[in-house]
């Protein structure tokens, strides 16, 4: 189980991330952080999906890929860019440019199957997320361990901001978005 830390927002927060796992974001990356960067351990790159849907940025799929050309070989994984706010067909359109899919609880059950090859296409990573408004902790438990059962065992799932399902042997990775507090 790998806890990648969230992008530090701060040269101070940086120095505390030497050798840690780190998720960077698409979104929140700064050019400060390419002097950085070599000092973490394994990183995982984030579209900043979560930072569209709150209204923090704007994602352009294209600057999202052109920094993926010049910068993917540092990360372990690439995210794809997809549409928290629960836009499916969106999410799939982005898929085909890059990134591995990630799975939500605002999408059709079904979608599951067309994500997998995908999945497997993008380095067997598949990602997990649950809309910030949805439900309450019975809920999400219960849609987790419910994809989380369908979700083939050769592939290495993400649960995007599920430190709380850490017990789930099945999330093989999540991200912490508030470690410095």
């Amino acid at each position: 189980m790998t806890v990648f830390l969230a992008s530090p927002r701060s040269r101070f927060q940086a120095h505390f991330l030497q050798d840690m796992p780190v998720l960077i974001s698409f979104a929140m990356w700064n050019s400060w952080l390419s002097r950085f960067q070599q000092s973490f351990g394994s990183m995982l790159l984030d579209s900043g999906a979560f930072s569209e849907h709150t209204g923090g940025a704007t994602v352009d799929l294209s600057a999202y890929s052109d920094f993926v050309d010049e910068w993917g070989w540092r990360f372990e994984a690439v995210a794809g860019l997809d549409d928290i706010s629960g836009d499916w067909r969106r999410s799939l359109k982005n898929y085909e440019t890059l990134g591995f899919p990630t799975f939500h609880n605002t999408d059709p059950p079904e979608l599951l199957d067309d994500l997998v090859p995908i999945a497997r296409d993008r380095g067997s990573w598949i990602g997990i997320g649950i809309k910030p408004e949805s439900g309450g902790r019975a809920y999400a438990r219960r849609w987790v361990e419910e994809s989380l059962d369908r979700i083939p065992d050769d592939l290495h799932v993400h649960g995007w901001a599920m430190r709380a399902f850490l017990d789930l042997e099945r999330i093989d990775s999540a991200d912490s978005t508030n470690w410095f507090r």
